[in-house]
């Protein structure tokens, strides 16, 4: 059997109509998850009000109740409605490169690399407003859940995709720019012998392939490849491609790598 064609690639304002259109023909499909698909996209108004309801799904625990995470998300929607754009452009980000996803709707509820931004992007906002006991909960929290640790003061770009995303380690002085392509077992890291700006700057477009480690205040070009299991120690320049430990030049990227999605060396 086939796999199915996906559809024309939409814009962020046609998203969330599309989402709700999905959502509501699985709920006819499949009654048993019809409740499921009400309560996280059918029941709300808008993408902001989704999004929040699902984070705070995820996290609540004794300690923080839905109510309460649901609440703080809201506040960083208002204060900072960009955050709601970077979601939305994440999700197109997911559709594009995943050749596993055949609907908007699908890393919104299932994918924990994409959850794992979002979650990370309240974080980042309660870090920058000196909330920042409230911004490791929150980091822990997504850690013990996802798997996937990234530190709240990390810099995250809009149309970044974290595929699969199990035992992701972003550091806390980590830049990554938009439209970056991860995979999983990745640690973007220092080399554990500095302080203050020590982690990894990942410039538009880069791909870093599975298990790969980068480590230092160093810079992954724009459009660059990481391949997988490469140890990166140097900076990268534009376009190239690394691999080996430790990692050297290779090849060329002739466009941008991280929507190629092409591993090959």
């Amino acid at each position: 059997m086939s796999a199915p064609q996906k559809i024309v690639k939409l814009t962020t304002d046609q998203t969330w109509s599309r989402m709700r259109v999905e959502a509501a023909t699985a709920a006819a499909q499949e009654p048993v998850l019809a409740s499921f698909l009400h309560a996280h996209v059918l029941n709300h108004p808008s993408f902001a009000d989704a999004l929040s309801y699902r984070l705070a799904a995820k996290l609540t625990d004794g300690q923080m109740s839905a109510m309460l995470w649901r609440d703080v998300c809201a506040q960083a929607y208002r204060s900072e409605p960009s955050i709601v754009e970077a979601a939305l452009a994440d999700i197109l980000a997911c559709y594009a490169r995943d050749p596993a996803t055949f609907e908007y709707v699908q890393p919104f509820l299932y994918f924990k690399g994409y959850l794992s931004i979002q979650a990370q992007r309240v974080a980042h906002w309660l870090w920058k407003n000196d909330r920042r006991p409230l911004a490791h909960y929150l980091q822990s929290r997504m850690s013990e859940l996802l798997q996937v640790d990234i530190h709240p003061a990390t810099v995250i770009g809009k149309g970044v995709f974290i595929d699969h995303a199990t035992g992701v380690v972003i550091g806390e002085t980590c830049v990554i720019e938009d439209d970056v392509s991860i995979l999983q077992d990745v640690t973007l890291g220092g080399t554990g012998k500095e302080w203050g700006d020590r982690h990894p700057k990942v410039r538009r477009g880069a791909l870093i392939s599975v298990g790969a480690k980068v480590l230092g205040n160093i810079e992954i070009g724009e459009g660059a490849k990481v391949a997988a299991g490469s140890v990166v120690l140097e900076s990268v320049r534009p376009h190239c491609t690394v691999a080996g430990v430790p990692a050297k030049p290779v090849g060329e990227c002739a466009k941008m790598a991280s929507e190629t999605m092409d591993q090959r060396l």
